[in-house]
């Protein structure tokens, strides 16, 4: 069985190709069993779709790969905490279990700004881990960001 860090680094694989598409480099990955049922990157820019976070890539392709739109046994590695639109899409696909490497004090709706997976008036509640590779993922931004100022 693979390690958290594992999946993580695939994720940073994949925000790395959003960074050569000139995109905010996040990556996220959907795993179960052991076994990569949906990834994406971030891609708003490039499809002028303010909805293309790397999550919700993931999500459709995960979504499409079982032919549901519920996912209660995976879990979402993303290189970034996710933000509102990302974390309620998450909690609607009932993923059980998301991992991120590093916070974002400006948006994030896992703890930083929001906790959205721990709103006690939802009837889904997610478990939530973060740090995994977290100094990778923040180098990986800082760098990003560095290079447009």
């Amino acid at each position: 069985m693979h390690s958290d860090d594992y999946w993580m680094a695939h994720a940073l694989s994949l925000a790395k190709r959003a960074e050569q598409q000139g995109e905010v480099p996040v990556g996220a990955v959907i795993v179960v069993d052991d076994q990569i049922i949906g990834e994406g990157w971030n891609q708003p820019i490039s499809s002028s779709d303010p909805t293309a976070h790397a999550e919700i890539q993931a999500l459709r392709a995960a979504c499409q790969q079982l032919d549901n739109y519920r996912l209660p046994d995976a879990t979402l590695y993303v290189s970034l905490e996710p933000c509102v639109m990302c974390a309620g899409a998450i909690i609607h696909a009932r993923i059980k279990r998301v991992v991120f490497a590093t916070t974002e004090p400006k948006t994030g709706a896992a703890g930083s700004c929001f906790d959205i997976f721990n709103t006690p008036q939802l009837n889904h509640h997610v478990i939530c881990e973060h740090g995994v590779l977290a100094d990778e993922s923040s180098a990986l931004l800082r760098n990003f960001f560095r290079s447009r100022r």
